[in-house]
This record gives C-alpha cells, structure tokens and sequence, in this order.
C-alpha cells in the first residue's frame, strides 16, 4: 500500500480538504447522534413517539442532547490510527492494518477502563479525552473483535459470519486518504473491517463505501462516486449483494417521492450493503443535508448506523459549513472532534514538515508517538 508522493497542496486546496476532512467526521457524528434516539424501534414506535413525520431534531440521549455511540467512538479512532499510520512510515516498520488495529484496541479500553490510564505514555492524546471512556451501546462483534490483541485479516477474519454495518460505519476516514489510488483505499478498509466484521458483505461495504467517500472528497459527484466504486468491487470475491445493493439503491432514486416503506426496502434485514444502500439513496434524494438525515434514521432498520453513514457521504461531499449549526451545537465530543480532524488535514498535506528524515515536531510526535 501506498500514498502518492510528493503532492503540492495549495492554500485554497489545503482549506477545501479541511472542510471536507472537518465535514466528514462531524456529519458521521451527527448521523449517529440522531439515529441513536431510534435505535431498535419500529416505523410505528417511532411515529408514536415522535408524530407522523418521526424525529426531526436532536433529543436528548445517554443523559444529553446530541449524544454519540460506539460507531463516532470507532470512527474518531480510525482517524487517530491513520494519522499515526502515516508518523510511522518515517521508521519503515510501516503496515496501516496494525496501526488501525493498534487504534482500535484504545478504543477497546475506553470500553473497559474508568478513564485515561496516564501510565500509557504512547496511547497519544485522543486515548487521554476523558469523554471517550462511555460505554455507548458497542456491538457484540466490536467488542469480541477487540477483545485480545490477536488480529483479524482477510485470510483470518474475525467473526465470519457476521455482516452487521458497524465496520462500514467506522470507515469514512479511510476515504479521506486521497493522495491513495482508490483501489488501495478499498483495501485498507476493507482489511480493517475484517478485525470485528469477517463477512464478505461486511468488509466489502466498509471498502465501498471508503472509496465512494474518497470520490467525494475529491471533487466527484455521489453518482460518478458510485459508479466508479461498482467497477472496483466487480473483481472482488463475495462482492455481488453489495453491488446488487448500490444498483438499487441508484435505481430507487428514480421512483418517486422518497418514503419510508422504500428505506426499508433498501435497509432489508440490517446488513452492511442494506444500511450502505439507504445512505446512498438518502444523500441522492435529501433536499438538504437535514432532509437526507432525516430519512436516513426514520425507519426500522439499524438507525445510528444509516446516520452515521448517510453523514459521512454528505460532510465529505459538502464541506462543514452545509451541516446543520443548531445540531452541531448539541454535539458531544465537537471540540475534540475539531482537533482531530484539522489534524488529520495538517497531517496529509503538511506532514513532511511535521516529521520526516530532516527533523520532527516533538510536540506532533507526543500526540501522535511512532511507538
């Protein structure tokens, strides 16, 4: 695997990514944080909750307005992982997967531990938000994934037959690589999926939807984005349900009114390529950004999920700025998220002079250790 070297990145550049980079990270938040309050409830518990229309704004949940769960948890380590995959390189002891695996069993300890453990000098500083050590509804193949630091890959997945959407809904950071080469991103994800989620459809819906971020983040269309991941999925092994579901969901797009009843159609029985399907088709039919979200967790099927997925496509198409303000004020974690984000843009245009053979920052090196 491999970046493309050497890439000049221009001011206007530079802020565009961030936008998209800041985008991305808080839209999958977003979409959690309103999908969450359904979780588990059907088209009619919601509606009897919440009024024909279902929920339209950010409730209170885990005790707070704007609360996430374990699916913005895992995605802020995925960017964590990545940015130190990429201060690794510079030791040549360089394998993305471990270090994305490294990441992930921090989060594994924010589930298990009362708080920061200040005796582990190398967890970096994300591993130190006290905020992140909240058990928020992890499934049971994240928790069983990450539960000894034996990893999973594609020749030995962990938990082969599960295929739930939780892997896909922690990859949109793998997407914001985009000086990789699409088929490489796809990869990537795809391998790291395989460490809790070892189904086919599982990991390939991770990697799909990693390379239709990617697309977005720069410059494509969600349509050309689809079509260009349908041709790179088309050699893969297992890949034909998750080709049939973008199909579909592309082909929803063309009847009629957006309900309900055709989301659940899209989601089927809570599967990765289902819940990928509805966050493709809500980011091609929403009026807006709210609009899109809106659909995308007012149904039966996995909620926080179809969120988190459906705000990852929009925050990487639109940049920040088209996300809702009043809900990005409730959001748990902004600050931190913030942080992370504009470090993971400094990180992939400027991290040549953050590390590299002729010095390294010290400061970006304590937050962010090669170890």
């Amino acid at each position: 695997m491999g970046a493309t070297a050497g890439a000049v990145w221009g001011r206007t550049e530079q802020q565009d990514f961030r936008s998209r980079v800041r985008g991305t990270v808080l839209g999958v938040a977003v979409g959690d944080a309103l999908g969450a309050l359904l979780e588990g409830l059907s088209l009619e518990q919601i509606r009897e909750a919440h009024g024909h229309e279902g929920l339209v704004d950010l409730e209170s949940g885990y005790g707070r307005p704007g609360a996430i769960t374990h699916l913005t948890q895992l995605t802020l380590f995925s960017v964590d992982g990545l940015i130190r995959a990429q201060v690794r390189r510079d030791t040549g002891a360089w394998h993305p997967p471990t270090d994305l695996h490294r990441a992930y069993l921090r989060w594994a300890a924010t589930q298990r531990d009362w708080g920061p453990d200040e005796r582990r000098k190398d967890d970096g500083w994300l591993a130190r938000e006290e905020w992140l050590y909240a058990r928020r509804s992890p499934d049971r193949a994240c928790l069983l994934g990450f539960g000894d630091e034996s990893m999973g890959t594609l020749e030995a997945p962990k938990n082969p037959g599960e295929p739930g959407p939780e892997a896909a809904a922690r990859s949109a950071p793998f997407g914001l690589l985009v000086g990789w080469e699409p088929q490489l991103v796809m990869q990537l994800a795809a391998e790291c999926a395989t460490q809790t989620h070892g189904h086919p459809t599982a990991y390939l819906a991770a990697g799909a939807y990693a390379v239709i971020v990617h697309a977005l983040a720069r410059g494509e269309t969600l349509d050309a984005a689809v079509q260009r991941t349908l041709g790179l999925l088309a050699p893969r092994p297992g890949q034909q349900p998750v080709a049939d579901a973008l199909q579909h969901a592309l082909g929803a797009v063309r009847q009629g009114m957006p309900t309900p009843a055709r989301i659940e159609e899209l989601a089927g029985t809570g599967t990765a390529e289902g819940a990928l399907a509805v966050a493709v088709y809500c980011a091609l039919v929403g009026e807006d950004v709210r609009h899109a979200l809106r659909l995308a967790v007012n149904h039966g099927g996995p909620s926080a999920a179809t969120g988190a997925l459906t705000g990852g496509l929009l925050g990487a198409l639109y940049g920040e700025t088209a996300l809702p303000p009043a809900w990005l004020v409730e959001l748990e974690g902004r600050p931190t998220m913030l942080v992370l984000a504009d470090d993971f843009a400094m990180e992939m245009t400027q991290g040549a002079a953050l590390h590299g053979p002729t010095g390294s920052s010290p400061g970006w090196l304590g937050r962010y250790p090669r170890a």
